[in-house]
Order: C-alpha cells, then sequence, then structure tokens
C-alpha cells in the first residue's frame, strides 16, 4: 500500500517542474507526464480501466498557480477540466451505487441459507450481511474501475469550499477576459455572483459587462443550474406571465428532473461515516450500535435531499414546500388549458402530500364537475409520488424511533408529514416550543415598535437641529471677478454652489489646446477608449503627463503651469467658499475630454458618466451609499472646471440616492465651477454627449494631507525646477527685455538632479486602481460576502367554485416564494437636504435616465464629469 504522502510529494515535484516560460505544447505535455507518473504510482491491481480520470483538486491548484503566472490558457484547460471531473466524480458514485442496488436488492431471497447454522446467528441474519458484502463489493468494482484507486479523489475541506463557493468561476471569468472570450466571461461571471450575491466586485463586473458591445442577455447564464430547478424557473416565469401551455410543459420537465436528482442525491448520501466534531479515534461503539449511528446519518441525508433539491444559488432560504408545489401550478395550469383530466391528476397528486387542504379540495370538486364525476372518479394520483412518499414516511418514522431510543436528532424539513408520524412527547415539546417562539415574537414586536417610537422622535430632534446647524457657506472670495450663480439652497441640496468666471475665455482655449495635443485615448483606463459609455471617446492627461511633455517639447510648457495653476485657483475658491477650518489637499486632477462618436447615437439611452458618488459605494436600488473601498473614503470635496459648451448634450446632473430623481442640472460653459461634497449628499452624473467634445478639468479634494496626490507633488517639483514663465506681465516684461538681453536656456540637469527626479516620477501612488471589472483589477478573484436576498413568491390565484362554468376563475395556488472592509473615513457624511423641484442651470432641462450605479471611481481614483 503506498504511503499517503507519495502523492503529495508528486504533486510538488510536477509543480515545481512546469516552468512559466516554456512554450504552451511543452507545458502541457510535462503536466501530462506528471499526471501519468501520479496515476502510475497507485496499485497497479486497481488500475482496471486505461483511462483514469484526474484528481480535480490537482487541477485546481495547477490552475491557480497558472493564473498567478498569468498563464490564461492553463487556467481555463485546467480549471474547466476540475469542475467536469468533479462533476463526473459525483455522477460516477451515484450511478454506481444505484446499479449495485438494484443488483442486490434487500428484498430477494438468497439461495442455500435455508438451514440454521449453530452458533452462527439466524439464516436472515446471514442473508442481509451476505447481501452488503455483495453490495460492498459491487460498489467499489464499479468505482475503481471508473475512478481509479478510492484515495485517488479524496480533497481537502478547503478544496470543497471553494467548489461550493464556486470559486473557480472567479478565476474563469478572468482568464476569459483576458482572452477576450466575453461571453464564456460573462457567463462565468454570472455564476460565480449567483452564488455571491452580496460579492460587490462581481457586481461591478457584471454592470460593466452589461455596458460592452458583443455582449449578449443570453450570455448571462448559470452554468451550476440544476436540471430541475432551471425547470421549474422557467415554468414560474412562463406561469407568471399567463402562458399556462408553456409553463405545464417545464413544470412536468421539472418534476421529471426532480426525482432524477432525488436519486442520485440519496445515492451519494451512502458515503463515510461523518464523525461529527469528535475524533474518530475516540469513538467507540458496538457493531449494531455502529450500524445504528451511520443509517441514521444516511437517512437524515437522504431526507436533506428535498432542502438541497429545493435550494438554488443565491437563495438565502429553499423554496417550501417545494414538490408539492409543481403540482400545485400543475393544476392550475392545466386548468386554463382545458386539460381537465391532467388539472384532476394534479390535484389528487397534491392532496396525498396536503389531504386536508380546502382550497385544493374545492379545485378537485370544480373539475370533477366539469368533467364528470364519473369520469373523474377513474383519474388516480401519480403512483411515482405515491412511492416517494411512502419511502419518506419510513424513513422519517426510523429516525423518529432513533431520536426516541438513542437521543439522534432529526429535524423533519417536509410540511406534509403526518402528524402522527412524529412521537407524541416530540409533538408536545414542537407545540409547546411553538408557543413559547409566539410568545417571545409577540413581545419582540411590541419592544420595536417602542424602539420606532424613540427612533422617530430621535430623527425629528436631529432634523430639528439640523436645520440650525447647517454647514458654512458663501465664504470671502480671493478674486473680484468670480460671480456665485447658484448657492445650495437653488441647487436643491447641501455643500454645493456654481460660480461663474473662474478662468477667462483665452484660458478655457489654452487649456482645450493643451488636451487636444497631450490627451491620451483611454487614459487611466488602460488604453480603452470608452469605459463609460460606447457611444463615446474619452481621452485625458494628468497634471504630471502634462509638466513632462512640456520638459520633452511635444506641448507648451507655460500651457502645463497653466493647468497646474487654475486648479490650485479652484482649491482656494473652494476652501473659501466652504469656510473650511483646515487645508484642502489635490487628492486627484485630470484634464479630460469626451468626444460623441456619430455612429453610435442613434437610439441611445444611456449617460456619459452613470449616477455615483465620489467617496462611497452607491446603491440605488436601497436609496443607500455605503462609504468603505472600493470607494474613495478619504475624498471630502469635488469640483469641475468647464472649458467649453460648442456640443450638445453632456448637462452635469445632481441626483437623490435613487440615481433617477434629477434635483439640479448644470449647462457646462467656460470658466464655469461646479462645487460640491464628495459623499452621499452628492449623487451626479452626466447626460450623453451626443454631439462635439465636451472638455473640462475634473478635481478631488481631500483634507488628510496623507493622501494627497503624489503625481502632483512631482509636477510642482519639476516646475519649479524649470521656473519658466507663464503670466502676461512676466511674458510682456521678457519681450520688452529681450532687445538688451537673451533669456537664458535652463540649465541641463546634472547626473544626480535627473535621478532625483526620475525617482520622484515613479513613486505612484498605491491607492490608484484601474476601471476595469473590480476583479480584474488586482487579478485576484476576491471573497464573497453574505447578503440576504428577498424571498420571490407566487401570484395568489382565486379558487372556482364547484357549479356551471361561465368565465375562468382561478384556482388558489398555494406556493410561497466577506466582504466586509472596514471605513476609515476622515470626515461624516453630510445631511442631505431633499426638496422635490428640481433646478437648471440653464433652460431645456430634460427628465433624468435611469443610469446603471457605478460603485467604484475611475482608474487612478477618477471620476472624470
Amino acid at each position: 500500500m503506498q504511503h499517503p504522502g507519495v502523492r503529495s510529494r508528486i504533486v510538488s515535484h510536477c509543480r515545481q517542474t512546469l516552468p512559466v516560460s516554456v512554450s504552451m505544447e511543452p507545458r502541457y505535455a510535462l503536466a501530462v507526464v506528471c499526471i501519468l507518473t501520479l496515476l502510475s504510482s497507485v496499485n497497479a491491481d486497481t488500475m482496471s480501466s486505461p483511462v483514469v480520470l484526474e484528481p480535480y483538486d490537482f487541477l485546481f491548484d495547477t490552475a491557480v498557480e497558472a493564473y498567478y503566472n498569468g498563464d490564461w490558457l492553463s487556467v481555463i484547460l485546467n480549471m474547466e477540466k476540475a469542475v467536469r471531473n468533479k462533476a463526473t466524480v459525483h455522477k460516477v458514485k451515484a450511478q454506481c451505487r444505484l446499479r449495485c442496488a438494484n443488483q442486490t436488492a434487500f428484498g430477494e431471497p438468497l439461495d442455500g441459507l435455508g438451514v440454521p447454522i449453530p452458533g452462527a446467528g439466524s439464516v436472515e441474519d446471514l442473508g442481509f450481511f451476505q447481501k452488503i458484502l455483495k453490495r460492498a463489493d459491487c460498489v467499489k468494482s464499479c468505482e475503481t474501475e471508473k475512478l481509479g484507486s478510492p484515495t485517488m479523489h479524496q480533497v481537502s475541506e478547503e478544496v470543497e469550499l471553494e467548489f461550493r463557493k464556486r470559486s473557480p468561476y472567479n478565476y474563469l471569468q478572468v482568464a476569459y477576459f483576458k482572452i477576450n472570450k466575453l461571453d464564456k466571461a460573462v457567463a462565468a461571471a454570472h455564476t460565480f455572483y449567483q452564488a455571491n450575491p452580496d460579492h460587490l466586485e462581481m457586481r461591478q463586473n457584471l454592470d460593466y459587462y452589461r455596458m460592452m458591445s458583443g455582449v449578449q442577455q443570453e450570455d448571462f447564464k448559470d452554468l451550476e443550474a440544476r436540471p430541475n430547478m432551471a425547470e421549474f424557473l422557467l415554468g414560474k416565469s412562463y406561469y407568471s406571465d399567463d402562458s399556462f401551455g408553456l409553463a405545464a410543459q417545464h413544470f412536468e420537465l421539472a418534476v421529471e428532473e426532480y426525482f432524477i436528482a432525488d436519486k442520485e442525491c440519496r445515492a451519494l448520501c451512502e458515503g463515510a461515516y461523518n464523525y461529527d466534531g469528535y475524533n474518530y479515534m475516540e469513538y467507540s461503539a458496538d457493531l449494531f450500535q455502529t450500524m445504528t449511528d451511520h443509517y441514521m446519518q444516511v437517512l437524515n441525508c437522504k431526507q436533506h435531499c428535498s432542502v438541497e433539491l429545493a435550494s438554488t444559488a443565491g437563495r438565502d432560504t429553499p423554496f417550501e414546500d417545494f414538490l408539492p408545489s409543481h403540482f400545485n401550478y400543475l393544476q392550475f395550469s392545466y386548468y386554463n388549458s382545458e386539460k381537465y383530466e391532467k388539472a384532476i391528476e394534479c390535484a389528487k397528486t397534491f392532496l396525498l402530500f396536503h389531504p386536508e387542504d380546502e382550497v385544493m379540495n374545492q379545485n378537485l370538486a370544480y373539475y370533477s364537475a366539469v368533467l364528470g364525476d364519473d369520469k373523474a372518479a377513474t383519474i388516480s394520483a401519480r403512483q411515482v409520488v405515491r412511492w416517494f412518499i411512502q419511502q419518506s414516511i419510513l424513513e422519517k418514522e426510523l429516525l423518529y424511533f432513533g431520536y426516541e431510543v438513542f437521543g439522534i436528532t432529526f429535524v423533519d424539513p417536509d410540511k406534509w408529514t403526518p402528524e402522527d408520524i412524529m412521537p407524541k412527547k416530540l409533538r408536545e415539546k414542537q407545540k409547546a416550543d411553538r408557543e413559547t417562539a409566539a410568545r417571545i415574537t409577540e413581545e419582540i414586536g411590541n419592544l420595536m415598535k417602542e424602539i420606532e417610537t424613540l427612533v422617530e422622535e430621535k430623527k425629528k430632534d436631529s432634523s430639528e437641529l439640523a436645520s440650525m446647524i447647517v454647514p458654512e457657506e458663501d465664504g470671502p472670495f480671493l478674486y473680484d471677478d468670480i460671480k456665485v450663480t447658484m448657492t445650495s439652497k437653488q441647487l436643491n441640496g447641501s455643500q454645493r454652489v456654481l460660480l461663474d468666471g473662474v478662468i477667462t475665455d483665452d484660458e478655457c482655449r489654452e487649456l482645450h489646446r493643451l488636451s487636444n495635443a497631450a490627451a491620451l485615448k483611454g487614459d487611466g483606463y488602460k488604453g480603452r477608449p470608452s469605459p463609460h459609455s460606447p457611444s463615446e471617446m474619452f481621452q485625458g492627461v494628468t497634471v504630471l503627463k502634462a509638466v513632462k511633455l512640456g520638459q520633452e517639447g511635444k506641448v507648451p510648457l507655460k500651457s502645463a503651469q497653466l493647468f497646474y495653476d487654475l486648479s490650485e485657483k479652484v482649491r482656494k475658491v473652494l476652501e473659501s467658499y466652504f469656510h473650511l477650518k483646515t487645508p484642502l489637499y489635490f487628492s486627484f486632477s485630470h484634464l479630460v475630454c469626451r468626444s460623441a462618436i456619430d455612429v453610435e447615437q442613434e437610439n441611445r439611452k444611456d449617460l456619459s458618466h452613470p449616477v455615483h458618488a465620489d467617496n462611497c459605494l452607491l446603491i440605488s436600488e436601497l436609496n443607500e451609499c455605503i462609504k468603505e473601498p472600493p470607494a474613495y473614503t478619504h475624498r471630502d470635496y469635488s469640483a469641475i472646471l468647464y472649458l467649453n459648451d460648442d456640443f450638445e448634450g453632456g448637462n452635469f446632473i445632481f441626483t437623490e440616492l435613487d440615481a433617477k430623481t434629477v434635483t439640479a442640472e448644470v449647462h457646462p460653459k467656460c470658466g464655469r465651477v461646479v462645487g460640491f461634497g464628495a459623499g452621499k449628499e452628492n449623487p451626479h452624473g452626466v447626460r450623453a454627449v451626443s454631439k462635439g467634445q465636451r472638455c473640462a478639468v475634473a478635481l478631488w479634494f481631500t483634507l488628510d494631507p496623507s493622501h494627497e496626490e503624489k503625481e502632483r507633488i512631482q509636477a510642482q517639483d519639476m516646475l519649479k525646477m524649470f521656473s519658466t514663465p507663464v503670466n502676461e506681465e512676466f511674458s510682456l516684461k521678457e519681450a520688452t527685455d529681450s532687445s538688451n538681453h537673451q533669456p537664458e536656456a535652463p540649465e541641463p540637469l546634472t547626473g544626480a538632479d535627473q535621478e532625483k527626479v526620475d525617482n520622484k516620477q515613479d513613486d505612484k501612488a498605491a491607492e490608484q486602481k484601474a476601471d476595469t471589472p473590480a476583479d480584474l483589477q488586482a487579478d485576484k478573484p476576491a471573497d464573497a460576502s453574505k447578503d440576504k436576498m428577498s424571498k420571490p413568491t407566487t401570484k395568489p390565484k382565486t379558487a372556482p367554485k364547484p357549479k356551471v362554468k361561465t368565465d375562468k376563475v382561478k384556482p388558489s395556488t398555494k406556493t410561497g416564494t466577506k466582504q466586509t472592509a472596514k471605513t476609515q473615513a476622515k470626515q461624516a457624511d453630510k445631511k442631505q437636504a431633499k426638496k422635490p423641484a428640481k433646478v437648471a442651470a440653464k433652460n431645456d432641462s430634460k427628465k433624468a435616465k435611469a443610469a446603471t450605479t457605478s460603485a467604484s471611481d475611475s482608474p487612478h481614483g477618477k471620476e472624470e464629469l
């Protein structure tokens, strides 16, 4: 027998000998050699088949290693194979156990055991154990033939957890995105998200994919959906649309798939004993107690299959009364399709589970009256359901016996279990527990009402206090030519201001020329020219980039100096206007232009920039904004300096937290600045630019000096070093003196100085990220968190009357339906003063369009507006 450590050593050796730099084919050839070496190390007598399934944990580990090496094809090949092999292992085990159960059924008599053997127990006992041994041999032979050694596919709990969390699909969506297989990337992302609905990063990825051209709605599919659940949900969808014929077809398929899945689930329960928290070395029990413990565990697992099959990814609780609900939907669907025989069959089948159900008995009486009582009497409930209920009740009786005699816990998962199956003492205990729970619930309800009253009173006091203590505004300006066009009150919010005359027309033209000369398409977005809308092209340039281009002579250095100086002017204006007691520091500054793509404007409904907030994650569906990473929580104020107005669309909008209700609208023009607090009090976005080019300087500020923009500091040092004059007076004086003196050229940098500049330029801010799907930002899948999803319900139907039919009356249906991060905000969110009216800074304000909320800032900390 091979030592357990041998396999792990072979795996480790294989991983160490797979170089990253080799070409694809030799790499996979070497991988195959390692796999064959691993398999040949297993006992030869167990290898009855030349083709043995590769262990899916080994494939998973190989794929993860390839992921961190950036070998995307290897990630896809190994991870896809790991997913398939895991499913194959489960399928083979279920098939082997079902086949062997049919071959060695316990109910069949055995030949040659008619005479008792003295001292060896009864003949029946020997016959029972003979069949046990034969079945064990059958299962072992079958699994070994198809899977190899029994230890080959034993995996750790950590790997099992990764597959339960659907982590392989997180890796796959990144790999497929990297090789531009968008349909497969979308399917993998959707599959992962279904099991992790509170995963904010994957939600952002899916929103991003929806905006990409070439992505179809049918690409968003759950690759791990069980066939029975997929058919059931399709049936519910058609049922809700009153397409009862199609609904019945899918519900019938769902029933068929349910019983197939139930058989497989029950077979897989016949696995190894789970010692349930204590060391197996300490477990000591005789033959029959051991058998009892293990069999009770198996029966518990088989009963839990009804819960397993009623559960779906992303849903916190399973569908209630799942299997009976199929026949509830079916009886009503067949009734509406005028298939009364089928309606009666399904109604009677439902009554096998709930024989006292008043509504269903009324429905059955009505259907029988329409079809004729004599003909209806010949129609029976489905036999497969009768057998299922009989088997399940026998299992429950054994489990309740184990509970009474051995104290083995059993919680019945089904609502339809007959009351007399449960032991009397347990019924009385559960009745007392229900009464206690009801009393506690009532007391909690009363307490919650008292708390709600106190909270309302507190809110009232807080709102009154807030109305008295509002943030200070309308501070003195350092510049006489600036005009306050609109205050917070006029803009229907708080911490908002609209200024005009901040810069001159000449300065606007100079910065506009700089943007067209220096800006790069997709700057900060890994070269993607349309990061927010496929109908627009984005280009931008940072202060440091502009200064470097000025140093190289590619743009006028005075234009880069002007960019720096005018953004500094805006900072001083906001600092003064909002009466800030501490200085503002630049968090990021970006000169940006958005240009409409003419061929992409037809039937356009999106925004140029989706509604968002600058320092929190806006969840418009919940009217909430969560101040935690990946949002840039250190941001406190924002400003946009507009450079032109010769374009169509592109208006700046403030909204409520729902991202739909527009409270104010601003039309850009040269020298206009909109400044505002960066928190949840000011959700904002940009309407579509339908024609022309819209340019602006986007600025974000922080009160925390530790988050000051590093690139700006480098640009400042370089400008000081160059000492190039840019102001008009200096330029005029220079022209006057030019006849007498030639201006000295800047001294070339020494080696030490140049090294100093290079080192500073390499000092990038660690927190700046690229605006690709969130899991692609770090190229590392992130863990999921645990938000609960709402429970869907089936619409109620009216019960038919058992009399002559006129209009169709609908019978009733009865069916019901980590990632946390510490917030390190440096300043509390401001309260938003909501008002019903919306205001425009220019006429022709348009109705706001619903937009997908962006949950994080743009690359390098941008939200270009």
